[in-house]
């Protein structure tokens, strides 16, 4: 039953994993305590819960956490702030207007006024459908994030000989993980020639269990109408098509899943928000709102991270952004701000606008490149004028960069049309 008056809240976080527990702790520290935390699921933490491996907080924190430790600090935090949170919570849509349509088992349906939504939904594993993988539907076949649960949540053991198809940094983590607990990982096979994951991940879950990682491989048959049997891996050119004469056949009884992740956002599209066709999150400007004025976005919602302390820090400049927009309803300009491009190399950047007028002394943009690269310049440009040169002696697509801007830099030069982000030889 949906009732009559829509519920007010100045900011609603939208998800209650490492992003919105970042964004609605660093709203309530900006000033603004009436913030409320709508997450899907039966506890906070989102994904972290199901991450048991260390390597998280090295930045935000200094020392090494655990997924579920590193979320912990956050929701203590945001009990200690007394915010409040409702879970078993889904968002059915979000208006223009801000306002929020939630159902709940106990609540029935409900609406939400927002003086500031922010967006943070995570993402989701790109499924075996989308890869037109040819062979039956056996059992056997799981993404990496479900094999994830099922080990470390629910205590179950997917299978004992397994072959992983792409080298993301879940991937990567389960080759391990399923070494760990007693199967046999025979390889895992990644059609690109570089691998999507962080190479402390291929070092520590790969390399040190003897686990081979076929690059610019792929899988080209399943074998099981039951279960899966067998699969078929052969060797790609440079056009990602199978080599004829190179497919090996490996024996297993589970096939896992590991190529890539899409940011979550269907109630963005849905809403109007101008997404990225790069990254298929929300286009953001120096704030990290979206094309509608009042509505930010971060995290894996707005991009893909390798690192959650980045995300933190993302959610955070959200959180307080959202929470001055609530406090001042800042009016909507003409404009979005400079665009800043992408080019050679660089495959996107966030923001994707920069209103000198309004950001910060600094401005960290964050960008992946399109492949891996070596001893090669990262150079920014204010129209055709060189600002920043910074050699790096090696980059991959596994792993954000980052620029930072100064507000100095682009005050001083009145009329500047584009900031370029790209990668030069020399």
């Amino acid at each position: 039953m949906m009732t009559q008056t829509p519920e007010r809240h100045a900011v609603v976080i939208v998800g209650g994993g490492p992003a919105g527990l970042a964004a609605a702790i660093a709203a309530h520290e900006a000033g603004e305590h009436d913030v409320l935390i709508l997450e899907r699921d039966t506890q906070l933490g989102g994904i972290l819960n199901q991450c048991i491996h260390n390597g998280f907080g090295l930045h935000t924190f200094k020392e090494e956490l655990t997924g579920p430790e590193y979320a912990a600090r956050f929701i203590d935090r945001a009990a200690e702030l007394g915010i409040p949170y409702r879970l078993g919570t889904m968002v059915l849509d979000i208006s223009p207007e801000r306002v929020v349509t939630t159902v709940s088992a106990d609540r029935g349906i409900e609406r939400f006024e927002a003086g500031a939504i922010v967006l943070a939904m995570g993402c989701r594993e790109r499924p075996r459908g989308a890869l037109a993988t040819p062979g039956y539907r056996p059992a056997g076949v799981y993404s990496a994030g479900t094999a994830q649960r099922l080990v470390n949540i629910e205590g179950e053991l997917p299978g004992r000989e397994v072959v992983i198809l792409g080298s993301g940094d879940i991937g990567l983590i389960m080759a391990r993980r399923m070494t760990l607990e007693g199967a046999h990982v025979a390889c895992v096979s990644e059609i690109m020639p570089y691998s999507g994951g962080l190479k402390r991940n291929i070092v520590q879950c790969l390399d040190d269990y003897g686990i081979p990682l076929l690059l610019s491989h792929t899988v080209v048959d399943v074998e099981g109408r039951d279960r899966v049997e067998a699969v078929t891996i052969a060797e790609v050119d440079e056009r990602l098509q199978p080599i004829p004469g190179t497919e090996v056949r490996y024996p297993c009884d589970t096939l896992m899943l590991s190529v890539g992740l899409l940011p979550e956002n269907e109630l963005s599209r849905e809403a109007g928000i101008e997404l990225s066709p790069v990254t298929r999150g929300p286009v953001v400007d120096q704030s990290l709102q979206t094309s509608i004025p009042g509505i930010f976005a971060c995290g894996n919602v707005l991009h893909v991270h390798d690192l959650v302390d980045f995300v933190s820090q993302e959610a955070a400049a959200a959180g307080a952004q959202a929470a001055r927009f609530a406090q001042e309803g800042v009016e909507p300009t003409e404009t979005r701000g400079i665009p800043v491009k992408a080019i050679d190399g660089v495959r996107y950047t966030v923001p994707s606008y920069v209103d000198p007028q309004k950001m910060d002394d600094t401005l960290t943009v964050r960008f992946r490149v399109a492949n891996e690269y070596r001893n090669r310049y990262v150079s920014v440009y204010l129209d055709d004028e060189r600002i920043q040169h910074r050699k790096k002696r090696v980059m991959a697509p596994g792993e954000m960069e980052q620029v930072v801007l100064k507000r100095a830099d682009l005050m001083e030069r009145a009329g500047v049309s584009s900031i370029t982000v790209k990668l030069e030889e020399e």
